[in-house]
């Protein structure tokens, strides 16, 4: 029988113990350790893109993620942390009642609090208290909030010229600047005054926006004296609007500053961000698309 991904939490947790590992090869080693017959090895999710034991494992090391148990190194692997390892002395089942004593995952899960994979059905069975269609958007929400974590930690580890470059990229396929090749650029070294990019906000040019990206960690909030700095920057600039970006939060005093200031600085902050480059398909892809059908009443009338 195959594993629900809880039981899989601390075996993935074992497999990081002793150094950097792969998720494919954990995958492998677990599948032996579980004596899965080939063909729950082979088993698909109804996708058939990955197999069920895959899918599984791969959420168990992204709950442990979340909690700060494990960290990525680079693409595919990952490293137990010393909480990891604290974790595995412990001698206590790892479970999401284990993870929810730990600050990071609790506030991961307070993005949603339905749809979490350990109260939907894992059988295919439907639960009694919810519908297939609340089931199916529950989990599919659960998935965006993984992702959008997930492509904020690969955001804060990249170089803040790529995540200027990023910015500049979302604000494109939102259709701001037209179809010109020159609508959006980063300014990188080049832009002074605390200006890291700037953007068009019409095909023709004759307004443009001005663009602040601050890659901070999670927890490390903008304060109010940022906000008035690039307040500064557009007067000298003597530009109309501008947005300001960050991979962490702001302090209620940086959103009040901003409100202060009427509405010439938008404030854009690492939940909203991750959830417009879901939306725009900026760092991540469609894997698959489900199509729910119902009856056409039309048709039969």
């Amino acid at each position: 029988m195959i594993p629900d991904y809880q039981s899989l939490m601390r075996p993935v947790l074992e497999c990081a113990a002793s150094g950097e590992v792969r998720i494919g090869d954990v995958v492998d080693r677990l599948a032996d350790k579980f004596q899965l017959s080939e063909q729950e090895r082979d088993e698909l999710l109804p996708s058939g893109k990955q197999t069920r034991f895959s899918n599984r494992v791969h959420w168990a090391k992204s709950y442990l993620k979340q909690a700060g148990l494990v960290k990525a190194t680079r693409r595919a692997h990952f490293v137990i942390t010393d909480r990891g390892k604290d974790a595995l002395n412990d001698n206590k089942e790892i479970n999401v009642s284990y993870l929810e004593k730990f600050p990071e995952f609790q506030e991961f899960r307070s993005r949603t609090k339905e749809g979490d994979p350990a109260e939907l059905p894992q059988s295919g069975e439907v639960e009694a208290t919810a519908t297939p269609d609340e089931v199916l958007r529950a989990a599919h929400k659960k998935i965006n909030a993984a992702l959008s974590a997930e492509l904020l930690d690969r955001v804060r580890e990249a170089s803040p010229s790529f995540f200027e470059n990023l910015i500049v990229e979302l604000l494109l396929a939102m259709n701001y600047g037209g179809t010109s090749e020159e609508a959006g650029r980063a300014l990188g070294k080049t832009g002074d005054d605390g200006v890291d990019g700037v953007i068009d906000q019409d095909p023709l040019g004759v307004d443009q926006i001005y663009i602040q990206a601050k890659r901070y960690a999670e927890g490390n909030s903008i304060g109010a004296g940022a906000i008035r700095d690039f307040f500064g920057a557009l007067s000298l600039k003597k530009a109309q609007k501008g947005i300001f970006v960050t991979t962490s939060s702001f302090s209620p005093s940086a959103v009040q500053t901003a409100r202060a200031l009427g509405s010439r600085i938008v404030l854009i902050d690492g939940v909203h961000l991750a959830r417009l480059l879901i939306r725009h398909n900026i760092g991540c892809r469609d894997e698959e698309v489900l199509h729910l059908k119902k009856i056409d009443e039309d048709f039969f009338e």
